[in-house]
C-alpha cells in the first residue's frame, strides 16, 4: 500500500502516474486524444476520449509498475480546469461534447453581462471576469442550445461537472457528485469569500442548484473506485485543478511565493495567503488550495497559448517535426530580426482578456524563416509572462520576496527558453529536479491524506533545484525588446 496514482488528465493528452512511498516516480503512461474544433474559436472534447485514456493509462501505468489495485494507496487527480461537462443524471450520457477552456464561443453572453454592469458582481464574489474562459457560461450555453436541456435541468435530470468531477463520477460508478474548491473556484459559480455554490450567479446565468456538485477540500475523501475498473476498490483522496496542484507541487506554501507553469498554456499563480486580492489589472483572484475547509488565496495569470504555439509551428505551419526541434532552430535565428509573434489563437488572457482579436506576427522579412519564427514562438512565452509578472507587481505590494520564478510543465525543459525567460523577467528562474509538479501536487495531496506522504513542511523540504537561471540581458535591451512586444500587442487587440 505505499503506491499513489497521480490521474492528470490534460488538455491534449490523459496521464497516470504511480509514485512509491519516497514520492518518486516509477511508472508512466500517456495518451493524447483529438481536439474538435467545430468553430472558429471553437475548441470541444468528446467525454468518452477523456474518459478512455484516462482508464487506459491508469491501467498501463499499473502494468508497467507491475503492480496491482491492492498495492495502491489512493487516486489524486489533476485536470484541465473550466472545461465544462453536462450529462443526464439517470443514463450518465453527456448531452453535449465537453466545451474547453479554450472555448470562446460565449463571448456575446459575456458582452451582455459587462453591458449589464453584472461583471463587478461577478467579480466580488467569484474573484473573476466575465469571459469565455470559464465554466459557468458554458453551461449557460448549453441548456440555452441543447433540445430540452433547460427543462431537463429544472427537473432536477441533469448533472454539471468540470472534468475532476466528471472522472470522479464515472470512477464511483455514479456515487459520487463531488469537485474541490480549486475547480470550483474556477466556474465563476463559487463565492470564494463564503465558500459555496452562489445563489445569485446561478439565477442570473438559469442554473438550477441541483445540477451542482458538493464541493470538498483538496485532501478529502472523494469516493472509491469501481472494483471491475482496476481489479479492486482504490480511494480517490486528492483532487486539484492543474495550476493548483503544480502550486502545491512546488510547495509554493509561503504568501509571495509564484510559480509559473507551462504547458498547453501558461499560468501564473501567486501565493497571497489569507489576502483575496482585488486585482486592479484584470488579474484573478483564485482559490491556491484548501485544507481543513480554510482556503489559501491566490492571484492568477492565464495565458491560453504557450506550449500549444510549438505545436501549432509543428501541425499547422509544419516547419519541425517534434517539440525539441525548436531550440535548435532558435539558437540559429539572425539577431538582426526582431520577429514578434502575438499567438492569439484563441483571444488573449491576462491581463488584455481579449476573446476576439486573433493571433499575428510583427516584423517579417524576405530573410525570415523557420528559424526567426521558432525564435519568436519561444519567445512570446516570455513576453507574455512580463506581462503577468508586471500585473502582478503592481496588484500584490505585500510580497516583499526575491522575485525568484518556479516554473514548470514541458517547456520548462527547454534551457534557451528558460534563459531567455529569466533575462526578459531580470529575475532569477528557478527550475526543480521534478518537472512533473501538477501530477507530483495531486499525488502528494492524496498521499497525504492516506497517511503515505509527509505533511506540509516535510513536503516543502523534499523540493529540490535543478537549476538557476539569471539573467544576463542588459536592462536596455530588456526594455527594448519588451516595448517592441507591448507594442505587437496593441497592434492585435481587436478594440
Amino acid at each position: 500500500m505505499g503506491y499513489i496514482m497521480a490521474i492528470d488528465q490534460g488538455t491534449t493528452s490523459s496521464r497516470a502516474i504511480i509514485f512509491d512511498s519516497a514520492m518518486k516516480v516509477v511508472a508512466t503512461a500517456q495518451e493524447e486524444f483529438t481536439q474538435h474544433f467545430p468553430n472558429s474559436g471553437w475548441v470541444e472534447h468528446d467525454p468518452a476520449d477523456l474518459w478512455g485514456t484516462v482508464v487506459a493509462t491508469a491501467r498501463g501505468a499499473m502494468e508497467r509498475a507491475d503492480i496491482t489495485a491492492g498495492d495502491i494507496a489512493a487516486i489524486g487527480i489533476t485536470n484541465q480546469r473550466e472545461t465544462t461537462l453536462v450529462w443526464d443524471r439517470e443514463s450518465g450520457k453527456p448531452i453535449h461534447n465537453a466545451i474547453v477552456w479554450q472555448d470562446r464561443r460565449t463571448e456575446p453572453f459575456c458582452k451582455e453581462l459587462r453591458a449589464e454592469g453584472f461583471e463587478a458582481e461577478i467579480t466580488k464574489r467569484t474573484g473573476l471576469l466575465a469571459d469565455p474562459y470559464f465554466s459557468g457560461t458554458k453551461v449557460h450555453y448549453i441548456l440555452n442550445t441543447v433540445d430540452g436541456a433547460k427543462e431537463a435541468a429544472q427537473a432536477g435530470k441533469l448533472m454539471f461537472g468540470t472534468v475532476d468531477c466528471y472522472l470522479i463520477w464515472k470512477l464511483t460508478g455514479g456515487k459520487a457528485h463531488v469537485t474541490d474548491a480549486t475547480n470550483a473556484a474556477r466556474t465563476m459559480l463559487y463565492n470564494i469569500r463564503e465558500g459555496c455554490w452562489d445563489d445569485v450567479i446561478c439565477e442570473r446565468f438559469g442554473i438550477p442548484m441541483s445540477m451542482l456538485p458538493e464541493v470538498r477540500d483538496c485532501a478529502s475523501d472523494f469516493g472509491v473506485t469501481r472494483g471491475d475498473l482496476f481489479g479492486a476498490e482504490i480511494p480517490i483522496m486528492g483532487v486539484a485543478g492543474d495550476q493548483q496542484a503544480a502550486t502545491v507541487g512546488q510547495a509554493c506554501f509561503d504568501a509571495g511565493m509564484l510559480k509559473s507553469t507551462y504547458g498547453t498554456g501558461c499560468f501564473a499563480l501567486l501565493n497571497t495567503g489569507d489576502t483575496l486580492v482585488e486585482s486592479q489589472n484584470r488579474l484573478l483572484g483564485t482559490i491556491a488550495y484548501q485544507f481543513d475547509g480554510k482556503p489559501t488565496y491566490a492571484l492568477e495569470g492565464s495565458i491560453f497559448i504557450a506550449g500549444a504555439v510549438v505545436q501549432w509551428l509543428r501541425d499547422g505551419l509544419k516547419i519541425i517535426r517534434e517539440a525539441a526541434e525548436t531550440q535548435p532552430l532558435a539558437e540559429t535565428a539572425d539577431t538582426t530580426q526582431d520577429l514578434y509573434l502575438v499567438p492569439a489563437f484563441t483571444g488573449l488572457g491576462a491581463p488584455y482578456w481579449d476573446a476576439e482579436c486573433r493571433g499575428a506576427i510583427y516584423g517579417l522579412t524576405r530573410g525570415s524563416g523557420p528559424a526567426e519564427f521558432a525564435k519568436a514562438a519561444l519567445e512570446s512565452v516570455g513576453f507574455q509572462t512580463r506581462d503577468l509578472s508586471e500585473a502582478m507587481r503592481a496588484d500584490w505590494t505585500s510580497s516583499g520576496g526575491d522575485n525568484v520564478l518556479r516554473v514548470d510543465g514541458g517547456m520548462s525543459a527547454s534551457d534557451w527558453t528558460m534563459q531567455f525567460l529569466a533575462d526578459i523577467l531580470g529575475a532569477p528562474v528557478d527550475r526543480p529536479e521534478v518537472l512533473e509538479t501538477t501530477a507530483l501536487g495531486a499525488a502528494w495531496l492524496a498521499g497525504q491524506r492516506a497517511g503515505v506522504y509527509p505533511d506540509q513542511a516535510g513536503f516543502a523540504e523534499t523540493w529540490a533545484l535543478d537549476r538557476r537561471f539569471e539573467p544576463r540581458m542588459d536592462a536596455a535591451t530588456r526594455d527594448a525588446r519588451y516595448a517592441g512586444w507591448k507594442d505587437a500587442v496593441s497592434r492585435t487587440l481587436s478594440r
